[in-house]
């Protein structure tokens, strides 16, 4: 009898059921794209840099993207030696698992797939509003921004049927054209600057100042949220003990550099000493105005339009992600099993991808029922599903990478190889405190976020979505150790279980 691995047709077919992710179908650029894509790097530079320095009043935004991307990097060296030895589409949560254990595997499970799902989501609400302005703007036709939020979900949703090869394509094409546009905006500001003209100051670490400094950290961690989905599709990808790794560097070196000069760029088009006053009076339209000014009024145009097809291509990228960690869920038994299974005809996580369309719908449902009122508040929903969902999952996200970062390093020391990976373990240990740090700063200043008091009830309501998703994973966790023991056991193992439950009958068979 043969206890070796099972080939992916034999795993894909095992008891009747498409157990694994068909390999394979991404390379080194595919997979770039895609995580890359779900920075959204148009939406960055449009969205959440003019809140950085306009809400929370931090002129040192260019430092902060590189301070991150430091952070990120250290985080890195770990994360990526991880993904050399674990392939699971789960690859937060399983990595955890490896290391802390199942239990924080699960609690892990449900903090992944609540962020994912709430970063995805609050996009459609600027998505929508952006295009409803587009229509009224160059059609003189007045629709509510839900629709064409609940457009693009649909349509979202039904590409997260097709191939993921064909998904790479379109997220590929989409944000080449958005990253020259913008680069395109930066190098025009720097040759037209403002009043105060080439200015580093935007770089001194005074300007690290503002009520809102931990929720900008957030922020900008969320501007980087893209680079560790790689792991997600290791199983998906060819030479995945190299491609992933390779993907996750080259990732985090382009959007610290991108992020940052960008970021600088603004502050020097507007002046470091302006920058807060315009952020705070233009919003969103800050960059479309300095655009203007520089490049006239058509290239302003086309970047409204790569504006809304760079969101897209963050939301197709978020919905492939958060469909592979409920398959991965389902695989696993922590999720029912029709998770588990891939579409026979195009292999994407079919069950997952519905799941994460119906949650998408009800909640765009449940903001335009409650927002969308002819007196209320027309920017809505973007202050609202934008920035308080898009928070909550960076939140969530930053919480699992400080997890990840320290099960990094219970996973090699229980291996007996602590001594020979000790630069990565302390790499990942020093990026796990900081990362431990950015989650308190972020939380103490969240009642920035929703612009209330220290007193507003959201301002431990929407970090405790998180709170919340991990107790609950965590006391899930607990309850399958005790009435489960042989799910809790496969947490986090994949494939591996099924080839090791495959073999198991096999020898009772007498195979």
């Amino acid at each position: 009898m043969s206890t070796g691995s099972s080939s992916t047709s034999e795993i894909n077919t095992y008891k009747g059921q498409e157990r694994a992710l068909r390999a394979g179908r991404l390379g080194t650029l595919g997979l770039l794209l895609s995580v890359l894509a779900a920075s959204a790097p148009m939406l960055v530079v449009a969205g959440v840099m003019p809140t950085i320095f306009g809400v929370m009043g931090i002129v040192g935004q260019p430092l902060l993207y590189v301070i991150i991307g430091v952070v990120l990097v250290l985080f890195s060296f770990g994360y990526a030696e991880m993904s050399r030895h674990i392939h699971n589409a789960g690859a937060f949560y399983a990595y955890i698992a490896r290391g802390l254990g199942p239990t924080a595997g699960a609690g892990a499970s449900l903090v992944a797939l609540v962020a994912y799902s709430a970063m995805q989501v609050g996009i459609y609400g600027i998505l929508g509003f952006e295009v409803s302005g587009l229509f009224a703007a160059y059609l003189d036709i007045t629709v509510a921004w839900w629709v064409f939020a609940l457009a693009a979900a649909l349509i979202v949703g039904l590409l997260g049927w097709l191939k993921i090869d064909l998904n790479a394509k379109v997220l590929g094409v989409l944000l080449l054209i958005e990253c020259a546009l913008v680069v395109i905006f930066d190098f025009a500001a720097v040759a037209d600057p403002g009043s105060e003209g080439l200015s580093l100051a935007a770089f001194n670490p005074d300007t690290l100042t503002g009520a809102g400094l931990g929720t900008a950290l957030c922020f900008c961690i969320a501007a980087f949220v893209g680079f560790e989905q790689a792991p997600v599709y290791a199983e998906e990808t060819s030479r995945p003990h190299v491609v992933v790794s390779r993907v996750m560097f080259l990732a985090v070196g382009y959007a610290a550099l991108f992020l940052a000069f960008s970021a600088w760029a603004m502050s020097v088009a507007a002046g470091p000493g302006s920058i807060v006053a315009a952020a705070s009076e233009q919003g969103p339209g800050l960059l479309f105005g300095l655009t203007e000014s520089r490049l006239g009024a058509t290239f302003t145009d086309v970047l409204h339009v790569l504006f809304v097809t760079g969101m897209f291509a963050a939301l197709l990228s978020f919905h492939n992600v958060v469909a592979r960690y409920a398959f991965a869920m389902g695989r696993e038994g922590l999720l029912p099993a029709a998770f588990g299974r891939t579409n026979k005809s195009s292999g994407a996580p079919a069950s997952g991808s519905v799941l994460q369309s119906l949650v998408s719908v009800a909640v765009i449902v449940a903001f335009a029922v409650t927002d969308d009122k002819p007196t209320g508040d027309p920017t809505a929903p973007v202050l609202h599903l934008f920035t308080w969902m898009g928070n909550v999952g960076a939140l969530g996200v930053i919480v699992l990478m400080a997890a990840a970062a320290f099960a990094v390093i219970a996973f090699f020391v229980r291996r007996g190889a602590g001594g020979a990976q000790a630069p990565r373990l302390i790499a990942s240990g020093l990026a796990g405190v900081a990362l431990v740090v950015i989650a308190v700063y972020t939380v103490k200043d969240f009642d920035v976020l929703v612009g209330a008091g220290p007193g507003s009830a959201l301002s431990w309501v929407l970090p405790g979505i998180i709170g919340l998703a991990l107790v609950g994973g965590l006391v899930y966790g607990l309850v399958l150790r005790s009435v489960k023991p042989e799910v809790h056991a496969r947490i986090g193992l994949g494939n591996e279980a099924f080839q090791l439950e495959k073999a198991a009958e096999s020898e009772t068979a007498g195979v």
